[in-house]
């Protein structure tokens, strides 16, 4: 009420980062200015560490009821704390921008944590870029980067494929919806109508449902979500709910008659005789004893529902039945089955790195051996059993109850491992049910290191688990050590292939170098020829239209001119007094002079002639009788 937040899961974690003191976790999300709230209940002054939510909780500071359950703030009492700096980043991906606000104290991991509940990408997927102080890991602290109070930063995912923009769009807008879900409630007959965002999980609206109804998450059973939500983690938006309303059951899942407790006890008799043989089971029936019966739970009860639907088309659904139908039985304590076909369960535990691989553990459960209670319930739902599992195996099951689903997992047995294995597991009698296979897959083949029986004990079933780890430990650092020089391999030739693809680039780029040099030769040098080709052209012109030099015995005034060129020679001419000064720049001009690029300049008076007009005669411009004039460049 007074922070706006809906979201359990978020005000859980401000409640942990504040030791749930609840005054001092809504002081950190709804800042005052003095960065003090007081309780109205005791007086006291509350003030702690402010810790800001990634999203919506800053429109959550101005609501009318931020202030309804902390009101008095008493100045006389202050106590002025140093609040933790934060850090604004407003992180781009593709189409999409995301602000995230965190203290200083804060690692790159943590804005990494944040950006996968946003964009629901793998943290291991994202490479965060845009720092200014270089390359940093997920392990650097914020304040040890220095950095400003806003920031940019960009997201790449270069292991994943880019969508397609429709696809992305759609997947964007489903987000930015909400659903309506009609929840109704089995037992109490009591509808619930609950908004959620598209970008809210499915465990989240469980989660939910607990609080309304009291019924915990592992105890709830749900009728009406689309066979697509098969995951928990998946968003309403591409779960296939219907859009904007969709109708939803949920009742509490039933339980066996008598508590795990009161069953372990009244099988410890029966536990000590399983060590043996397992042969004295056989004649039980002779007295009237059902199966059931003999561990204290009636068979009806035990046998409500198979362990997993006969003739089942997806191994996975099969698998989910069957994880449900254990945990119905033995509790939530058990190892953890992987939920998909065998040939993705050896994909998980033996094609990954070799640092990543484990052994693959085949549980087959059969109901109809004596054995399979005490099994199930006092060695496989163990405590060190489950932990050991969890931890170094990748665990498979499946119910050999049905003939059906026997014959099925004998032909899966016999393609993977082979007929010699599969003739084992077909030749045991149901009273040596249930079995346990260890499998460790090498380069060519998958080898089965052991087949535990159920008359075991929860010590021996653990001594052969870890037998076969040490097999499997020292097959896995030959592996490493292998993939360890065969990375280093590559890495040397992706290194030669890329130095031998830099060099190829610069002899290719110096050598268009050089052709774009030598083109740009010749292309100067056609225009120089053509320059000189069209000068010469204009002084044989102007030559041409010289007008004859005159004869020194000629009746009329004639001028004789010298002139002196840069270099220092001499030409002369005479001109009739009478001729325009142009015909003496022409003729300048023929002599590879011309008046545009070059001064004519008199010497006493020192004065510039191509400055006179052009039309003056020779005799008005003062150059007659005689003159000697020089040819200067202009600048």
């Amino acid at each position: 009420a007074c922070t706006g937040i809906e979201n359990i899961d978020e005000a859980i974690t401000l409640l942990e980062q504040n030791n749930w003191d609840l005054v001092a976790a809504i002081n950190g999300v709804i800042p005052q200015e003095n960065g003090i709230l007081q309780s109205e209940y005791g007086g006291d002054t509350l003030h702690g560490p402010a810790y800001g939510p990634t999203s919506h909780s800053t429109a959550a500071s101005s609501t009318p009821s931020s202030s309804s359950a902390f009101r008095h703030v008493v100045p006389s009492r202050q106590i002025v704390e140093r609040q933790p700096r934060m850090l604004d980043f407003r992180v781009e991906y593709r189409d999409r921008n995301v602000d995230v606000v965190l203290e200083d104290s804060s690692t790159v991991g943590d804005i990494k944590h944040i950006l996968e509940n946003e964009l629901q990408i793998p943290a291991s997927k994202m490479l965060l870029k845009g720092w200014k102080t270089g390359d940093v890991d997920d392990s650097t602290v914020l304040k040890t980067l220095h950095l400003p109070k806003n920031n940019s930063l960009y997201v790449l995912t270069p292991d994943l494929p880019p969508p397609s923009s429709s696809h992305s769009g759609a997947l964007q807008e489903s987000l930015n919806q909400n659903f309506m879900l009609i929840v109704t409630h089995r037992e109490v007959q009591r509808e619930y109508n609950l908004n959620f965002s598209g970008s809210s999980t499915i465990q989240e609206v469980k989660r939910n449902v607990y609080d309304l109804t009291s019924i915990p998450v592992r105890h709830q059973l749900w009728e009406g979500w689309p066979t697509s939500a098969t995951d928990d983690s998946m968003t309403l938006a591409v779960s296939g709910l219907t859009f904007p309303c969709h109708r939803l059951t949920v009742g509490r899942r039933s339980s066996p008659v008598q508590t795990r407790e009161q069953s372990e006890e009244q099988c410890t008799d029966v536990h000590m005789v399983s060590d043996s043989d397992g042969d004295d089971f056989e004649d039980a029936t002779e007295f009237g004893v059902d199966d059931g019966e003999m561990f204290g739970v009636a068979s009806s009860a035990l046998r409500k529902s198979p362990m997993m639907p006969e003739n089942a088309e997806n191994e996975g659904d099969a698998l989910l039945q069957f994880t449900a139908e254990f945990s119905s039985r033995y509790g939530d304590c058990h190892p953890v089955y992987f939920i998909g076909s065998l040939e993705a369960a050896f994909q998980e535990a033996f094609y990954g790195k070799a640092r990543d691989r484990k052994l693959l553990a085949i549980y087959l459960h059969h109901d109809e051996s004596v054995l399979t209670n005490v099994f199930c319930s006092q060695m496989l739902c163990a405590e060190s059993i489950v932990s050991y599992l969890s931890q170094n195996f990748i665990t498979w099951a499946w119910d050999m109850t049905k003939e059906a689903n026997r014959a099925r997992f004998l032909t899966m047995c016999t393609r993977h491992f082979g007929s010699v294995v599969a003739q084992t597991i077909r030749t045991q009698k149901t009273d040596q049910f249930p079995l346990f296979l260890i499998i460790m897959g090498k380069r060519s083949s998958n080898e089965v290191l052991n087949v535990i029986q159920g008359n075991t004990t929860v010590d021996e079933l653990m001594m052969r688990l870890m037998a076969a780890m040490e097999i499997f430990s020292a097959q896995q650092q030959e592996d490493i050590k292998d993939e360890d020089e065969r990375e280093a391999r590559e890495n040397v030739k992706r290194e030669q292939d890329e130095a031998y693809r830099i060099s190829l680039e610069a002899d290719r780029a110096k050598r268009e170098a050089q052709e774009r040099e030598m083109a740009e030769q010749f292309r100067l040098e056609q225009i120089r020829k053509e320059q000189e080709e069209e000068r010469e052209a204009i002084r044989l012109s102007l030559e041409q239209s010289l007008p004859p030099e005159p004869k020194e015995e000629s009746t009329e005034s004639v001028s004789k001119l010298r002139i002196r060129t840069p270099s220092g020679e001499f030409f002369e001419r005479r001109f009739l007094a009478s001729s325009k000064l142009q015909v003496v720049f022409d003729f300048v001009a023929s002599k590879g002079y011309p008046w545009e690029e070059y001064k004519l300049l008199g010497t006493f008076p020192r004065r510039d002639v191509t400055q006179l007009d052009p039309n003056k005669s020779l005799l008005e411009v003062k150059l007659y009788p005689q003159e000697t004039l020089f040819l200067e460049a202009k600048e």
